[in-house]
């Protein structure tokens, strides 16, 4: 028999099951451990779908699994189990109904005080925003919540790769004081520690450049600041950039300011938010020649 056909006997015997449970003599005679065999046969048509990569499918099994585990059987945890099955299976077909699933499981989750979990979860949620729905700022939301999760759970370091993710976002939506805010924050914690420290440039590489779409001036206080902070800095070719860049800047050289990216990435390729941000300090030499 074909998987999806499989698939479909199984729903079949699940539902007989269900019927069976809620009747008068069914609810006597073995009433819960007819909705266990229910449950159980949902979960393998859900498989059975997935083989079949019938992926709605699948996350309709998976769906009705937990609803029988949180509402008949007061199995919170399988249940948000079977509600992330499901949005495994919805995210290769249907994103919404995967943000759906995964918001019924951070629920569940969140209520039994698995807070690991849920910011899991929640990093899933931000992952499918960023990639899939393209909302930037929902993304964003998600990174931070599962960030605070993590944080209060103790997990520095997960919390600090969701909240990189919000400083990138935030200075591609323009909110740099943001952005510069947790890079700060990030490369002030990493600093302690000996495996995390060798990351602090760039992230210090990151705040000038945020620094430098706001402010020239603050620019150079925050640099001065970062090469108080990590003497080693001011060695770096991204100091040896960010320094060519506000020269350029005040004397309103943009050849120079294009010549110095220029040097730079042929060195270490800039990827595309790079490219963006120094196309957006680039835009305010020539705003500030329009002007004069």
């Amino acid at each position: 028999m074909a998987d999806e056909e499989r698939g479909k006997s199984f729903l079949a015997e699940a539902e007989k099951k269900i019927k069976s449970a809620g009747t008068f003599f069914g609810g006597l005679f073995g009433g819960a451990a007819k909705l266990e065999d229910a449950c159980d046969l949902y979960i393998r048509a859900g498989n059975a779908f997935k083989m079949a990569k019938k992926w709605s499918a699948a996350g309709g099994a998976f769906c009705e699994a937990a609803q029988i585990k949180l509402n008949d059987l007061q199995n919170k945890h399988e249940a948000g189990t079977q509600f992330v099955e499901a949005a495994n299976c919805y995210r290769k077909s249907d994103f919404e109904e995967a943000i759906n699933c995964l918001q019924r499981a951070i629920e569940i989750f969140t209520d039994m005080g698995r807070f690991t979990m849920a910011a899991k979860h929640h990093t899933t949620m931000a992952e499918i925003y960023e990639t899939n729905i393209m909302d930037l700022e929902k993304a964003i939301h998600h990174y931070e919540t599962a960030a605070d999760f993590y944080k209060g759970e103790g997990s520095s370091s997960s919390g600090n790769k969701c909240l990189l993710k919000v400083a990138l976002y935030s200075a591609q939506l323009e909110n740099f004081a943001k952005a510069i805010s947790i890079y700060e924050e990030v490369a002030a914690t990493s600093l302690e520690s000996s495996l995390l420290k060798y990351s602090v440039r760039e992230y210090f590489f990151r705040a000038a450049l945020c620094n430098m779409c706001i402010d020239m001036e603050k620019a150079q206080n925050a640099v001065t600041k970062y090469q108080e902070m990590l003497p080693a800095f001011e060695d770096s070719r991204e100091y040896n950039l960010i320094q060519g860049l506000i020269t350029a800047h005040e004397n309103e050289d943009v050849d120079a300011f294009t010549e110095a990216v220029r040097e730079y990435d042929s060195i270490s390729r800039l990827d595309q938010w790079y490219t963006a941000i120094l196309l957006r300090i680039k835009k305010n030499i020539t705003s500030d020649l329009d002007l004069t």
